[in-house]
């Protein structure tokens, strides 16, 4: 498949489109672009702990304009996974507003007595007692389900552990494994495709980590595109047995040029 077959777009969020709250180069140009030819695209995130609308508000002080129902997050992947396993089931959850959110509007009911699944996701206020709470239920068979795997996540002091360092605590005391709906389970993709109505054979994936974006692409069927403006680097990508489609330095790569227009 060639770049120019791709019908429609997935891309990171972090690292790909900004940095810190800057938009990196070529990223509003490319969701121009991507607007002007009528190109379905979502902008994909593992952190669970925000809702479109916040993201979206945060993407526009950037100066990046990516409307609600462009944005795709672990927890609304989450959401719609659940959903589809038990309509209308009980969860208790461990997280912030974003996942809250998603699981409210898929029509489940948050409780603390006998549900369904502990459903654990981003937050920065961790409770000993919520972590506990979570540990006897899942003793007692509530099914384990978390956001996304990863471990750390940034801050402008230094890495914050995240809902992957949450999730080990919570392995550690019930010996039970989470089914992980976010990236890299291509799960995340697969429903963010069926949210555009998407087909993997027509559809590329823009993503700055090898372990997460690329591998998860690879394993959805997508076009992958690995960009250098976020955490990997050539040593980094020579630790992996498999290979994106494309790399490039950022995503102004992918701006297509202006054509131009003759004097004649």
């Amino acid at each position: 498949m060639h770049r120019n077959e791709i019908d429609c777009w997935l891309t990171d969020m972090d690292g790909v489109l900004v940095h810190e709250n800057n938009a990196l180069p070529g990223a509003a140009a490319l969701l121009q672009q991507w607007k002007d030819q009528g190109k379905p695209y979502l902008v994909l995130t593992n952190n669970s702990m925000f809702t479109p609308r916040d993201l979206s508000a945060r993407l526009r002080a950037s100066g990046l304009d990516v409307p609600e129902a462009a944005i795709w997050t672990s927890a609304l992947a989450t959401a719609s996974f659940l959903q589809q396993q038990m309509p209308g089931g009980r969860a208790f959850v461990i997280g912030e507003a974003g996942l809250t959110t998603a699981l409210h509007e898929a029509g489940f009911i948050m409780t603390d007595s006998d549900p369904d699944y502990v459903v654990v996701g981003e937050t920065r206020s961790y409770s000993f007692e919520a972590i506990t709470r979570a540990i006897r239920l899942i003793n007692t068979g509530a099914r384990f389900i978390a956001t996304n795997p990863d471990a750390t996540g940034p801050s402008a002091e230094g890495p914050l552990p995240a809902t992957g360092a949450v999730v080990a605590l919570i392995t550690k005391a019930t010996g039970r494994e989470p089914y992980i709906v976010g990236k890299p389970n291509p799960m995340m993709f697969r429903s963010a495709l069926n949210r555009i109505g998407a087909h993997s054979e027509s559809t590329g994936m823009i993503g700055d980590r090898m372990d997460t974006d690329i591998v998860a692409g690879i394993e959805a069927g997508l076009y992958t595109v690995l960009v250098m403006s976020g955490i990997s680097d050539e040593a980094e990508l020579l630790r992996y047995p498999f290979r994106p489609d494309e790399i490039l330095g950022g995503v102004d790569e992918l701006v297509e040029p202006e054509p131009v227009e003759s004097e004649l």
